[in-house]
């Protein structure tokens, strides 16, 4: 296995998923705001799910998210 390739490729996904992640939260709770679904007051309960084709892998992430 080449250590540096892997690394580099496994930090590039990580940054992929972290700004595309925060992007996708962002225009949920503006959408959940303007709608009405939502005051802006909430702490909201998130979740990840992180699998890996061919790997026996399936780790869960909770946490809050808190919008005041």
């Amino acid at each position: 296995m080449n250590e540096e390739k892997f690394n580099l490729t496994l930090r590039k996904f990580l940054k992929s998923f972290g700004i595309t992640g925060q992007r996708e939260i962002e225009k949920a709770v503006d959408a959940a705001l303007k709608d009405g679904t939502i005051k802006g007051t909430e702490t909201l309960r998130a979740r990840a799910t992180l699998e890996i084709a061919g790997l026996p892998l399936q780790k869960v992430v909770e946490g809050d998210i808190e919008l005041e």
